[in-house]
């Protein structure tokens, strides 16, 4: 009875101790399914984190990019720089910068046009001193090639009459195409008559009507 009691004893006390142990670890938590779900999650908001960093880096740089394209377009632009000393402090918004860049390449197209203008009238006054050039040529190479024509001298009285007679000439297209009454009026039709009358065919045509009326009253 001693030795079966005994048993009974030591059998109770191992059975106590492996409900202990199965209780105890039931109770411990799975570390290694804790672990994975914990990384998975960092993993996750790593790359929301870093979507979300992204994306406001690209914006920033986009907002620094038409910062600075308006900050040029006020270096660039005249007007902008031009400000009035009691809103000089105020900073221009955009909507007044990008209305005065505009108003300043339109004045920009207007100058271009203007000196494009200027430019084919100066190619015309070229082409008609080239003209000039060679006629004066022909006549310097005519004395040059009679240098005997030069011996007649014409007297002054001769110079006199001739530019006379461009001046009458001129006087009477002058006297018929002049009106007096305002001197806005006076100066339209001064205007007028030259470019009607002062064209350099029609001068070259008075002069030379002159120089044979003079010819034969010489010859």
């Amino acid at each position: 009875p001693a030795l079966f009691m005994e048993n009974a004893r030591k059998s109770s006390i191992v059975s106590r101790a492996n409900s202990i142990g199965s209780t105890s670890a039931s109770s411990v938590p799975n570390t290694d399914d804790e672990d994975s779900d914990y990384q998975q999650e960092s993993y996750k908001e790593s790359y929301k984190d870093k979507r979300r960093r992204a994306h406001t880096q690209a914006e920033q740089k986009r907002r620094d990019a038409i910062k600075k394209g308006y900050n040029d377009l006020q270096a660039i632009v005249p007007t902008c720089e031009q400000q009035d000393f009691s809103i000089s402090s105020q900073k221009l918004s955009k909507a007044i910068v990008l209305q005065k860049t505009i108003d300043y390449i339109q004045f920009l197209h207007k100058e271009k046009k203007k000196q494009e203008e200027e430019v084919s009238t100066l190619r015309k006054d070229v082409m008609a001193l080239k003209i000039m050039k060679v006629n004066y040529e022909q006549i310097v190479k005519a004395h040059q090639d009679n240098p005997n024509e030069g011996k007649n001298q014409i007297s002054d009285e001769v110079k006199f009459n001739v530019f006379q007679g461009i001046m009458d000439s001129l006087f009477q297209s002058f006297n018929a195409s002049i009106s007096v009454t305002s001197f806005q009026e006076l100066s339209a039709c001064v205007f007028s008559w030259i470019e009607e009358h002062c064209k350099p065919q029609t001068l070259r045509d008075v002069v030379i009507g002159v120089l044979h009326k003079v010819k034969s009253q010489l010859y």
